[in-house]
């Protein structure tokens, strides 16, 4: 996409802000409204990069659409915005339309007052390092499957132990990497004992998976 069109389109989103701000609060050290730009060669958008831009004042967000938008655009931005190339995973789009929806709900939701009970967010998949464990809702017993029974023996500690050891399996039968920085040091005798099951060793607070272990299904 040629250059000029989206300097002057970025302009004047940079002059809104400024106003928005007001000339008797800006000053040198008014921090820049942040640029995010889709992009496949961007820094990976994560959990955790949702957490962070949901504390920024302002964000922008700049589609690009098939090879993307010309490079000195973001050069010349970098004077009014922090840029920030973004990438939601390794593959292409078209565009960089999805990928806004997709950021802007990830960010949105952790905006106080968006989601009804906060406490849901603590929980997730990722906003501890690892994914979620698996939900139930009632009848306990639909289509000859049960709910687990220990979710349903009111032990809020075993409970409590069952969904962290389910977050374990799941994420080593399906994202082993989020293990590899995993920190390990501390855990229980009973954790340590549910990643020995699923074929890890705590190494130096760390957890390697066991040579005999590969391949083998959870």
């Amino acid at each position: 996409m040629k250059p000029e069109p989206w300097a002057q389109a970025l302009a004047t989103v940079a002059a809104a802000g400024q106003a928005a701000v007001g000339q008797a609060e800006a000053g040198p050290d008014t921090a820049k409204p942040v640029l995010i730009v889709p992009s496949p060669a961007g820094e990976r958008f994560t959990q955790a990069t949702a957490h962070e831009l949901a504390g920024e004042d302002r964000l922008v967000f700049a589609c690009g659409r098939y090879e993307g938008i010309d490079e000195r655009v973001m050069e010349w931005a970098a004077e009014h915005f922090t840029v920030r190339p973004m990438s939601l995973g390794d593959y292409v789009l078209n565009g960089g339309e999805v990928a806004v929806l997709a950021m802007v709900e990830a960010i949105g939701r952790l905006l106080p007052g968006v989601v009804g009970n906060p406490e849901s967010l603590v929980e997730e998949s990722h906003s501890d390092g690892l994914l979620e464990y698996p939900v139930y809702t009632k009848p306990s017993s639909w289509r000859d499957r049960d709910v687990p029974a220990v979710l349903l023996s009111g032990n809020h500690g075993k409970i409590a132990q069952w969904r962290r050891h389910e977050q374990y399996r799941r994420t080593a039968e399906r994202r082993p990497d989020l293990l590899e920085d995993f920190d390990a040091a501390k855990l229980p005798r009973a954790d340590r004992t549910a990643f020995t099951d699923l074929g890890y060793d705590v190494v130096d607070g760390h957890l390697k998976r066991r040579a005999d272990a590969v391949g083998d299904s959870a």
